[in-house]
Parts: structure tokens; C-alpha cells; sequence
């Protein structure tokens, strides 16, 4: 569904909006204080969502660029490194919180055409037992990344090299839940092979705010040193972590509907002379256009109030409250403009 105000937001799936039987699930929500570990709800999202993507323990924290810097921080000390692609979100997009907070060296390495990093680049990269260097720890990945999917065969392999070279493996997986309904694969199986796995709860499973890191009883137990000196130590966090264990229970596998929507979208834009449309393998895709056209392309949008970051290459996602209808709409209004647009 489209949000109350009759607008339609392409511009991430961070912007939807709590459903009525999630705020409902939020306002009867037991509480307590979870920095004393007492909030019964915060207790069962993080019960919950380990034993739902197949591990030990969790931590609720606000945001998943704090859930992935505590996993940084809970692996690797300062002036030891970690490896990660130049166009992970940990690396690209976290204001280099490792570095800065974490005095933890990044070694990016570039991503493939599929979003992967070549095995033979990251066995490459593995800093020697020498004083000169950093102290290679770990391997970060992230699934799915730029809306691409990761294979399962992939993971195996990476994490089972990170693994015999002695490093411990991280998953950014802002978006692994996309990433299992497009493998047709369980959460365990989509993670399965890591020490550690930031699950966002405030992108398509639509929770209004939160992410949740997961690894084993003795990880969890040394992050939440980190998530306290960070900030990140809430009091009455059930009233949001209801909404977390409401999106798990309710909004995983509705994604699919969400990619079907990009395809619909993608097919439709690709039918525009003049513009380079990607084929989503998720909820996101790409629309490369003439810069000269990206101003007035957005005003007209908003003159037909639809949302997006229009730029020469566009980022379009559709998520729950992106609907057939709304998608049709955008269509539309995309070839309205470039009926008559002239570069």
C-alpha cells in the first residue's frame, strides 16, 4: 500500500511505515530496562532471531551501521584489519566508523560484476605474520549488496577460506532476507558459514527502527561492552523491539512480492528510449539517464508526488508500501516526461 499522504518514496526501503497490527504489537509490548537486560520483548527479539537465523544469542541495537561497527570492534583489535569490498556498506557507507572508532584498518578489495570478491583477491590480500603489517582478522561481506544476491556456493567457499586462513567471517546482511526469499532458502541457510551476521530490521521487513547482531554466546557477551560505549544501550527498547519480532514473524517471505514489483517497475522503465535499466534480481535496480534530464525529471515526479534520488544512475527500490498500482503510476509518469523530453 502507499503511505497516507498518497505519495510514492522509491528512494529506499528504509522509508516505510509501521503497519496498524505492528503498532499495535509495539503499544502492548511488555518493557523493562535492557541495559540491565531485564526488557522482557528485547529479550525475546533476540532469542528469537538467533535461533531463527541459527545462532546462539543476540543483540538489538538502533541502526545496522552500529550493529556492523560492534561486530568490527568484538573481532578485531586496534591495528588489526579487516577485509571488505570497495563497495560494501561497512566500507563505503559507515562514515569509516572502523577506522575512526574502531582504529581498525580496512583492506578493500574491488567487487566483482556480481557483487562478489574473487577468492584469489582475498586469499591475495592476507597480510603476513610481520611486524610491518596489519593483523588480517577478518572477512566482511555483505548479502545482498547493490541488490545483488550472493550464491550459496559463494558463501561456502569465501567463509571457508576466511576460516583456513585463520580469519573470522561477518555478514552485513542489511538485506539477507531478500537474499534467502530470492534463493528460495531458509535464514539459516542463508547465513549459515559465519561467526557473525547484522540482520536490518528497518529496510523491507519494515520495522520503524533496528537492527540485530547475531554470533555465539561468548561474541554477544563481548559486543554488548561495545554497544554500551557506543550509545547504543536503550532502556524501554521493547516498544520498538516488538515491532522487530513483528516484521520477522509476518514479513520475510512477503518480500518476493516487493521483487516482483522492481521487475514489473524495471521492465516497464526499460521500455524508455534513452534509458539503461537494469534487471533487478531483488528489490532494487538501476536506471542510467542523461544528466541533462535528471532536474526536470525530478520535479516532475514530484509534481506527481512520487519520490526518488534521480541522478545520472539512479537507485530505485520498491518495498512493502510500494504497490502494482503505485508502480504502474510511476511508470507512467516516467514516460509522460520522456515523451517530450529533448536532451
Amino acid at each position: 500500500m502507499s503511505n497516507s499522504e498518497n505519495w510514492i518514496d522509491l528512494r529506499s526501503d528504509t522509508v516505510t511505515h509501521p503497519s496498524d497490527a505492528m503498532r499495535a504489537a509495539m503499544a502492548a509490548a511488555p518493557v523493562g530496562d535492557d541495559v540491565y537486560a531485564d526488557d522482557p520483548t528485547v529479550n525475546r527479539l533476540q532469542d528469537y532471531a538467533a535461533d531463527l537465523f541459527g545462532f546462539e544469542a543476540g543483540l538489538f541495537a538502533p541502526s545496522g551501521t552500529q550493529t556492523n561497527l560492534i561486530a568490527l570492534m568484538t573481532h578485531c583489535g586496534r591495528g588489526d584489519e579487516y577485509m571488505v569490498g570497495q563497495e560494501a556498506h561497512t566500507y563505503k557507507y559507515e562514515g569509516g566508523g572502523a577506522a575512526v572508532l574502531g582504529s581498525i584498518q580496512p583492506q578493500p578489495i574491488a567487487n566483482q560484476p556480481d557483487g562478489s570478491i574473487a577468492l584469489a583477491d582475498i586469499e591475495g590480500y592476507i597480510k603476513p605474520a610481520d611486524d610491518h603489517f596489519a593483523r588480517t582478522r577478518l572477512l566482511a561481506l555483505e548479502n545482498t549488496i547493490g541488490g545483488r544476491v550472493l550464491g550459496q556456493d559463494y558463501m561456502r567457499a569465501a567463509t571457508s577460506l576466511a576460516h583456513a586462513k585463520g580469519l573470522a567471517a561477518h555478514l552485513d546482511g542489511a538485506r539477507v532476507c531478500n537474499a534467502a526469499v530470492k534463493l528460495g532458502v531458509s535464514l539459516r541457510d542463508a547465513t549459515a558459514g559465519f561467526d557473525s551476521v547484522s540482520v536490518c530490521l528497518s529496510k523491507g521487513l519494515g520495522a520503524p527502527v533496528g537492527s540485530v547482531l547475531l554470533g555465539s554466546k561468548d561474541f554477544i557477551e563481548r559486543s554488548r561492552r561495545w554497544r554500551k560505549m557506543l550509545g547504543g544501550g536503550m532502556r524501554q527498547a521493547g516498544i520498538i523491539a516488538a515491532a522487530g519480532i513483528y516484521a520477522l514473524e509476518h514479513n520475510v517471505q512477503r518480500l518476493a512480492e516487493d521483487h516482483d514489483n522492481a521487475a514489473q517497475l524495471s521492465a516497464g522503465l526499460g521500455e524508455i528510449e534513452g534509458l539503461k535499466v537494469t534487471t533487478p534480481q531483488t528489490n532494487i535496480f538501476y536506471v542510467g539517464m542523461p544528466a541533462a534530464a535528471c532536474e526536470p525529471l525530478r520535479a516532475h515526479l514530484e509534481r506527481q508526488q512520487i519520490r526518488a534520488s534521480i541522478g545520472p544512475h539512479t537507485r530505485l527500490v520498491t518495498h512493502l508500501d510500494i504497490s502494482r498500482e503505485d508502480v504502474q503510476r510511476t511508470i507512467g509518469a516516467f514516460k509522460s516526461f520522456f515523451k517530450d523530453f529533448k536532451v
